[in-house]
């Protein structure tokens, strides 16, 4: 049996953009890479709920923002591009039920929402730009840098401003998807909050800072949009004294395991979560056997966990104990370019 992954990068170096390869679980091993799309900086994407199309981070002649594009049998054509002055987005979600796009804008450190039009082109339909500052000082936190923005269980809008150390959750009005805040929760200084992920249950979150290298497990309250912090546990080894830049942050389907990427130290954490996912502990931290893992995914029966690295151009791929929450390497050298994202496709 194969499963078809997609992967998005970087295209500083050798990468085109967005790519597809084939896991096989049979034999544990990942191969075919084939170029999809040739998009300019495809470091985060996403697929609509149909699987028909495709939203990008991009670049274009005209400046950063987004690209739609068509997707069919592993191929993707460009639909349009919503550029403006400046740099792409880092992050998109599709909202299937409003027919939205949302971005976050890291260097402008804003939010964008896209209307989804009939062929699957995006038009902007609104903007919100963050304001304020981190901790004084600390490189990457003397302005907004929005880099994460997706959907919490009942509806709203979340993001993550790593620069300021905010989550906001935003009320989403109207066909076009007009942002209003409704609530603010700030991040311990210094922490760099990058991404957030919910437990099944919709009362608990996880945030992970890219400074601090933690986890932050969070109460939310969704009759008032409203989070609050429980505990905050290292993604590190306690005797690591080199760069502090966690990444990515996944949570199995049924609640059970948390992971999280360290670049740096080039690693994932694996943690337990409590039944009802309020507190979570450290059970292991494996070596990734590569550069920098900015991103990595499940495959669609979670017994496997798939790796990017951005800076050594290689995937690994982890076979995925489902009762432990363990991982085992079973592959480290399968070439893929600058890869920023790891999407399955089932």
């Amino acid at each position: 049996m194969r499963e078809k992954i997609l992967v998005g990068g970087y295209t500083k170096r050798e990468s085109k953009g967005i790519y597809s390869f084939d896991l096989d679980v049979v034999k544990e091993e990942l191969s075919n890479l084939k170029e999809v799309a040739h998009v300019q900086n495809a470091t985060y994407i996403a697929l609509d709920k149909k699987k028909q199309h495709l939203y990008s981070c991009a670049a274009d002649e005209n400046g950063g923002g987004i690209a739609a594009l068509a997707y069919k049998r592993g191929k993707a054509e460009l639909l349009n591009y919503v550029t403006s002055v400046g740099a792409p987005l880092c992050y998109v979600a599709v909202d299937d039920k409003r027919g939205l796009v949302y971005g976050a804008n890291y260097h402008l450190g804003e939010i964008r929402v896209y209307k989804i039009q009939k062929n699957g082109s995006l038009l902007l339909t609104d903007t919100v730009k963050h304001t304020g500052e981190g901790s004084k000082g600390h490189p990457g936190q003397e302005r907004p840098h929005v880099h994460y923005a997706d959907l919490t269980p009942d509806g709203r809008l979340v993001t993550c401003d790593l620069g300021t150390d905010e989550i906001t959750v935003y009320d989403v009005v109207g066909e076009e998807g007009k942002l209003s805040i409704a609530t603010l929760y700030r991040m311990p200084t210094g922490t760099g909050v990058r991404h957030l992920t919910f437990h099944p249950n919709g009362k608990v979150a996880y945030a992970i800072g890219e400074f601090s290298s933690t986890v932050t497990v969070l109460s939310y309250n969704e009759e008032k949009g409203r989070f609050a912090a429980l505990e905050t546990i290292s993604t590190l080894p306690a005797d690591f004294d080199g760069v502090k830049s966690a990444a990515a942050l996944r949570l199995s389907s049924d609640g059970e395991f948390l992971y999280a990427s360290n670049r740096g130290h080039d690693s994932i954490a694996i943690f337990s979560v409590s039944p009802l996912g309020t507190k979570i502990t450290l059970e292991d931290i494996v070596k990734t056997e590569g550069k920098t893992p900015r991103d990595f995914n499940f495959n669609s029966t979670e017994d496997f966990i798939i790796v990017a690295h951005q800076d050594s151009d290689n995937i690994s791929l982890f076979r995925r104990n489902r009762t432990t929450g363990l991982l085992t390497l079973k592959q480290k050298d399968f070439y893929s370019p600058e890869g920023t994202c790891v999407l399955p496709t089932f």
